[in-house]
């Protein structure tokens, strides 16, 4: 655990403020559901919730699947890592931060193709490389209640590969599947 040199102290409701320089760093914004943990010190742990990173394990498996149907490289995330990949590099892709633009299609509840939208791919992590640019992808939001809480991504391991309407609807329903079961 690292100590920030922050000290903030509780209100009359037991409400304390989280400063804005650790939220904008943890990327927590207004509404993010956080988790509480203590341990037997007496600390007290607040972690950013994710709704489907309880489901890694079995996003795992999915994921797995999803390569092995389609014969693309599989990415299930939630709003802000990458929790599941197969078909493609784990190291390139698992547990990286998402792109500010895979963040604001999953804000916009939008279904993005390349090759459909673009002639790029759009990037996926914070520090993708020129690798994957010009490959085919389908990025397909998880929507649970309402609220988008990751995406489906399938990209093509060919540069000159496209994606057809069987691996939109792969998408489609994975992220279908995954989003319901949130809901149970």
């Amino acid at each position: 655990m690292k100590a920030t040199g922050v000290v903030r102290r509780i209100d009359d409701l037991g409400r304390v403020v989280i400063p804005k320089e650790i939220r904008k760093t943890l990327r927590i914004k207004e509404g993010d559901p956080l988790e509480i943990f203590t341990d037997r010190e007496g600390q007290v742990i607040l972690k950013k919730y994710s709704p489907i990173g309880e489901l890694s394990e079995f996003a795992a498996g999915y994921a797995e699947t999803l390569s092995k149907t389609t014969g693309h490289i599989a990415c299930i995330t939630d709003k802000d890592t990458i929790i599941a990949v197969s078909g493609g590099s784990k190291k390139e892709f698992l547990e990286q931060d998402v792109s500010q633009e895979l963040e604001q299609l999953m804000e916009d509840k939008e279904v993005y193709t390349s090759k459909e939208n673009s002639n790029k791919a759009m990037p996926i992590t914070k520090n993708d490389n020129e690798q994957h640019k010009t490959n085919a992808q389908i990025v397909y939001p998880i929507i649970s209640n309402g609220d988008t809480i990751g995406t489906v991504i399938l990209m093509s391991k060919d540069a000159n590969g496209q994606m057809d309407e069987v691996e939109k609807k792969v998408a489609q329903s994975a992220a279908t599947f995954l989003g319901s079961q949130m809901e149970i």
